[in-house]
């Protein structure tokens, strides 16, 4: 794996700065998701600069689930998420970490700030609850329960962990400041009730901790010494710095960075789900969506995110980054690894007459120009081939450079043709068109010197394979879905975010195609196989066009 960049940002300047004051410093930052969804984009850039950070400092990261939410949390979400940080070529310690390790400590440590007469059980609805709390302008109203007695509070709560109540009967909050310009110091809620089956823990458990209570003590019984987290957060930390002084346990600190955001797309798991349950898209790994299970599917490379990352930067206000970029940094990568290919999507049969009949010459074909190393391949050519319905026309335009009637063009790899005829069907659609080779132009050269200005790939029609090609476009049309609030973000779905090509011919050389492979289709753009083909069936999605065409569409 590539080092990337991490030598120049505000993070990289604190942790230097503590290093500096204390040089016994060990530097542990950790990744915490939760597992309610597959993560996208925006995580990867968690990922990066959380481990990349303890990459640079030879240090640790730990990849630590925050499971205390089992209503929304399951297994497959916990197995996908290991995957995707793997394929981003990141290494955590011994095994990965859950707050489910921690619920006795946590529950401990509520019992602390209860003798302190600093927690309370509230008999209250979380309607009532909500209510009370008040708003920015306005301060909240003490809960008629927040002056119960210590005693009465112990005994409620290790009612609550008994399974004395029913879901919302009672929640264990704090004590804090109901008049407090940070709402989230208005006595939040610690522990909720909740009778359902936990993916660790099963059945062990009926009360669990809220994300705010749980995730700080994970975050210091792990000794993490810079918990980097978004900018959402940052309202959060005199919470998180008031429970772990309140139960005097080691403090990390906490440090704030702008989240990623891309136009025409959503990056929230709630609406992503919905995209899923809804069948907006097949599923989470959809090449169209923008988690990292879909980008793999896609045909992005590892490197090509991290590229993408270290060039959107590390930074502390938010803003939105234009998706263009994110095609940009993987056509430069995949430019670099890819096999250069030819392919057919709409194929028009073309008959080469003076070829002889039933001979088949073997031409050679580099691999990738970028890197000759990867050598050279042998590809057919015989006397009818396909080339692309586009690449020929009957009345072409000015500067139409490609086959036409009388008109010579060059065969990638092969020779020159001159178009001399046209075989139409009944509805005056070209089906067949017939041409003359010159058998003293292969690989572009001839005696006389002569140069045509157009090039079009093609493939045997004899050794052509089958299959289907999946063309993706943006999965929303709108740069900002989310832009208007009271707007449904569905309205803003492209209808046209995916094509299906069921018969493209391609070059029988792909038949050994691998899913670690990465392909230029030459004049199209990159691809690679999907995981759902089989040996009956070859499908590959397009990864990215070779040029930016979605600008000029939509000026």
């Amino acid at each position: 794996m590539e080092s990337e960049n991490f030598n120049n940002n505000f993070i990289i300047d604190i942790i230097d700065s503590d290093i500096g004051q204390n040089s016994e410093t060990k530097i542990i930052t950790r990744f915490p998701p939760e597992p309610n969804g597959y993560l996208h984009i925006g995580h990867a850039k968690s990922i990066c600069i959380n481990f990349g950070i303890a990459k640079k400092y030879e240090g640790i990261c730990n990849l630590r689930f925050d499971d205390t939410n089992p209503l929304k949390e399951n297994i497959e979400y916990v197995n996908s998420i290991i995957k995707d940080i793997k394929w981003l070529g990141f290494k955590w310690g011994d095994k990965p970490l859950f707050a489910s390790d921690y619920f006795n400590e946590m529950f401990n440590y509520a019992i602390i700030l209860i003798k302190q007469g600093l927690a309370y059980v509230d008999d209250q609805n979380s309607e009532e609850i909500k209510n009370a709390r008040g708003t920015l302008n306005t301060p909240g109203i003490d809960s008629p329960f927040r002056e119960r007695s210590i005693d009465e509070n112990l005994i409620l709560f290790n009612n609550m962990k008994n399974a004395c109540y029913k879901d919302g009967e009672k929640v264990l909050r704090a004590k804090i400041d109901m008049s407090s310009a940070n709402l989230n110091l208005r006595d939040p809620i610690i522990y909720r009730i909740l009778h359902v089956n936990h993916h660790r823990t099963g059945d062990t458990w009926c009360i669990y901790p809220m994300y705010d209570w749980a995730h700080g003590i994970e975050d210091s019984l792990e000794q993490v010494s810079h918990s980097i987290c978004t900018l959402e957060f940052e309202d959060h930390r005199p919470l998180y710095d008031w429970f772990l002084n309140k139960i005097n346990i080691f403090h990390p600190k906490q440090i704030e960075f702008a989240r990623l955001n891309l136009n025409y797309t959503v990056m929230s798991k709630r609406k992503l789900k919905i995209l899923v349950d809804d069948n907006f898209v097949n599923s989470w790994d959809d090449p169209r969506m923008p988690t990292i299970s879909g980008l793999r599917r896609r045909g992005y490379s590892p490197q090509s995110i991290r590229n993408f990352i270290d060039q959107t930067g590390v930074v502390k206000r938010n803003g939105i980054t234009d998706i263009s970029l994110l095609e940009h940094t993987l056509r430069n990568h995949l430019n670099k690894i890819s096999q250069r290919v030819m392919g057919v999507l709409n194929p028009l049969k073309v008959v080469i007459t003076n070829f002889p009949e039933g001979k088949c010459e073997r031409l050679d074909a580099i691999n990738n120009p970028e890197n000759i190393k990867e050598g050279k391949r042998k590809i057919p050519f015989t006397k009818e081939i396909y080339i692309e319905k586009t690449d020929f026309l009957e009345d072409p335009p000015k500067k139409f450079f490609r086959l036409t009637l009388n008109k010579e063009v060059r065969l990638l790899h092969a020779y020159y043709i001159t178009c001399h005829s046209i075989i139409k069907n009944n509805d005056g659609e070209i089906i067949e068109i017939h041409c003359n080779y010159d058998p003293h132009s292969k690989g572009g050269w001839t005696k006389d010197g002569r140069k045509v200005r157009g090039t079009i790939h093609w493939v045997s029609a004899e050794h052509a394979i089958n299959a289907q090609i999946n063309l993706y476009s943006r999965l929303f049309n709108k740069e900002n879905p989310l832009e208007n609030k009271s707007d449904n973000f569905l309205d803003a779905l492209n209808p046209d975010s995916l094509k299906i090509i069921k018969n493209a011919k391609l070059e029988p050389s792909l038949q050994s195609a691998k899913l670690s492979n990465y392909f230029q289709f030459v004049r199209i753009g990159y691809f690679s196989l999907d995981e759902s083909c089989n040996n009956n069936k070859l499908i590959f999605n397009q990864s990215v066009a070779l040029r930016d065409s979605w600008a000029k569409i939509n000026k």
